[in-house]
């Protein structure tokens, strides 16, 4: 610490902290420079997670560090304890705006002075942060990157005492990251600026070549590197093949009730269409992407941080930001750019340590597409040979036939030794057999038809459908009319999808969508030099109803294979993940206490106007109706519960926990 003076949470005035102190420090806070007393005292929890401790006291040290965890996996106490243990205000570099005002919210909730600086703020609330910040009453300062770059921001920093810079989402900074962002760039700056101020990097998803990028792009080539694993146990991964996009999701939404989710489309367009559909089968569900107005994406935001059940039907552009911990679903309509991009979005499912689903549908045309703006690009080769290895990484995740958790964490360079069990391919091994010489069919129809036709009608010629085109152009005279008529349409459907991930057929996109060879790799296989191993798909699902009312008398479709299970086992009560009528997970848990719990937390959060969980997450309410504290001692002693919402709450909890039954 160098002698320097004893940081405490809260110090000075901020008209900024509601924590009813008066924007003193609160009487329950010490004046405490050990990062483990914050820990306890401030945050409520008795240790440690992980790497969290070794971070810390390399960041207390003074010492550069790049932070990769998953999310959920607590990199904010990596630079948020520190803060509190450092003289001087921490600046912590965020691109996205909703995150910021989340975290804001749970640190005031924690009785620590914080402010935010963006361009959605008001700009009477920016000038008390701004006072606040020069006057040095502010623990923690979240500004983005732009704001720090603009305004003369650096200028008024550079007169003040950091205690910390903190670079969250740094995989922003790389120009091999699945969201680059030039802005990032400009923070190499920021040593030269702050000459002795340690940086933090944080992100949850980067791989090698990221990471290394990361650090020379922040000039951090001395910065040591503390990486956790990846794997994610309570994520249940699968993967299908689109059939019917709307029954597919609706098969999902069917099995988490009342449930908070995300659906990924590959358009804004397409996130509006899904998003009524949804809303139309009764599924609150609400469209988010950039080019909605702000009043409504406001309005959108403030519905999902409100804590009530809502499908976010958003493109991957997704500018709203996640820091709510019960998304118990995340669905992909169509394929993302990179196994980066994919874990990224998926991540933002239970971040609670609850079971949580992940759903990525995929098809010929996605694939095709992603391969045809790839080689429009006009990115330098090095960048796009880049590009094209994530987008075959992620073409492979999706129609691998092994353990899908495996093969996700190679991309990233770490090896699981054994199968997950908890993704769709664990759970239902698929079965495969050697398709050679269905494929050698296929790809003869393909030669024959003049490598100028779509599947559709490859398929009709394959299965001797004399369709008006299949006529028309003499297809029916060809040696290979009918020569498929053994096999369901569907399974040359998937077969198709399944050569074009491989790259043995590719799809013209810049012309009508016909279907032709890629010589060097179909080849081998026509001459029966290479064999084909084929997935076996499942049955396509029927349709999904249309109205809430043909859902009622819609008959039960089975399952994703093992997600309900998984969802039961994890829980330990047989209910399936995230059902609001599903007894808590914590064994001797009294459900009606827990919901009035839940109950009282949304009427508190809502006179407050902050989310239901920057003051208690599902978890500690769980834990609460588990062990029905006596007294403000016990019930500090559950973690989660802080100093200061031990003095805030506290009452209120107790007289809940007495009343119940």
């Amino acid at each position: 610490m160098g002698g320097a003076a004893p940081h405490t949470p809260g110090q000075g005035t901020n008209p900024l902290d509601p924590s009813g102190f008066g924007g003193q420090r609160s009487p329950t806070f010490l004046s405490m420079t050990d990062p483990q007393d914050i820990l306890r005292r401030v945050f409520g929890f008795p240790d440690f997670r992980g790497l969290q401790e070794p971070v810390i006291r390399h960041v207390l040290a003074g010492s550069d560090a790049l932070v990769l965890m998953p999310t959920g996996g607590g990199k904010s106490l990596c630079y948020q304890v520190p803060a509190l243990c450092r003289p001087g205000t921490a600046v912590v570099v965020s691109p996205l705006i909703a995150l910021m005002d989340d975290q804001v919210a749970a640190l005031r909730q924690l009785g620590i002075s914080a402010g935010a600086l963006h361009s959605d703020l008001d700009p009477a609330e920016a000038r008390d942060t701004m006072r606040s910040l020069i006057e040095g009453d502010l623990d923690l300062l979240y500004v983005s990157p732009e704001r720090l770059l603009a305004n003369g921001t650096l200028d008024r920093l550079s007169r003040l005492k950091l205690a910390l810079i903190a670079i969250d989402e740094a995989h922003c900074v790389s120009q091999w990251g699945h969201e680059f962002r030039p802005e990032y760039r400009l923070l190499a700056s920021l040593p030269d600026r702050f000459p002795g101020v340690p940086r933090i990097a944080l992100t949850a998803t980067a791989d090698p070549r990221t990471r290394a990028d990361i650090l020379a792009a922040l000039g951090m080539g001395g910065a040591e590197v503390f990486a956790a694993s990846f794997h994610r146990p309570n994520l249940f991964l699968a993967a299908q093949p689109k059939t019917s996009e709307m029954a597919q999701l609706t098969e999902l939404l069917d099995r988490q009730p009342g449930a908070c989710g995300i659906v990924y489309c590959g358009s804004r367009a397409k996130t509006e269409r899904v998003a009524a559909s949804l809303e139309a089968r009764g599924h609150p569900a609400v469209a988010f992407h950039a080019g909605l107005d702000p009043e409504h994406k406001r309005a959108a935001a403030a519905r999902f941080r409100s804590g009530e059940p809502l499908v976010v039907v958003a493109t991957i552009a997704f500018g709203m930001g996640v820091d709510r911990p019960d998304v118990r679903f995340v669905a992909h309509l169509d394929m993302p750019d990179s196994p980066e991009a994919w874990y990224q979005q998926i991540g933002r499912a239970g971040r609670d340590g609850d079971p949580a689903e992940t759903l990525l549908l995929h098809g010929a045309q996605d694939i095709a597409q992603a391969r045809h703006w790839l080689a429009q690009s006009t990115a330098p080769d090095a960048q796009q040979r880049v590009m094209r290895t994530k987008l075959e990484q992620i073409i492979a995740l999706s129609e691998t036939v092994g353990c899908r958790t495996r093969t996700l964490l190679a991309c990233f360079g770490e090896e699981l030794v054994e199968d997950c069990g908890h993704c769709d391919n664990c759970r239902a091994p698929p079965r495969t057999f050697d398709g050679t010489v269905e494929a050698q069919k296929l790809l003869s129809a393909v030669y024959r038809t003049g490598q100028v036709f779509g599947a559709v009608h490859l398929v009709a010629v394959l299965r001797g459908e004399a369709t008006e085109a299949v006529q028309r152009h003499g297809h029916d005279r060809l040696p290979t009319f009918g020569v498929g008529a053994d096999r369901p349409a569907g399974f040359w459907r998937g077969l198709v999808r399944q050569l074009i991930a491989r790259g043995v057929l590719d799809v013209d996109t810049a012309g009508h969508g016909g279907l032709f060879m890629v010589p060097e790799v179909a080849r081998p296989i026509l001459r029966g030099e290479v064999p084909v191993l084929v997935r076996e798909d499942a049955p396509a699902l029927p349709r999904a109803p249309r109205t809430r009312r043909e859902r009622r008398g819609a008959p039960i479709v089975a399952g994703a294979a093992g997600a309900g299970d998984f969802a039961a086992d994890r829980a330990g009560t047989g209910a399936r993940a995230g059902a609001p009528s599903a007894e808590p997970p914590l064994p001797g848990a009294d459900l009606s206490l827990f919901e009035a719990l839940r109950t009282w937390r949304a009427s508190e959060a809502k006179a407050q106007a902050v989310p239901p969980y920057v003051i208690f997450h599902d978890t500690v309410l769980r834990e609460i109706s588990a062990v029905r504290p006596v007294g403000l001692g016990e019930l500090g002693e559950i973690k989660g519960v802080g100093a200061s919402k031990l003095a805030r709450y506290g009452a209120a909890v107790l007289a809940l926990v007495a009343a119940a039954p």
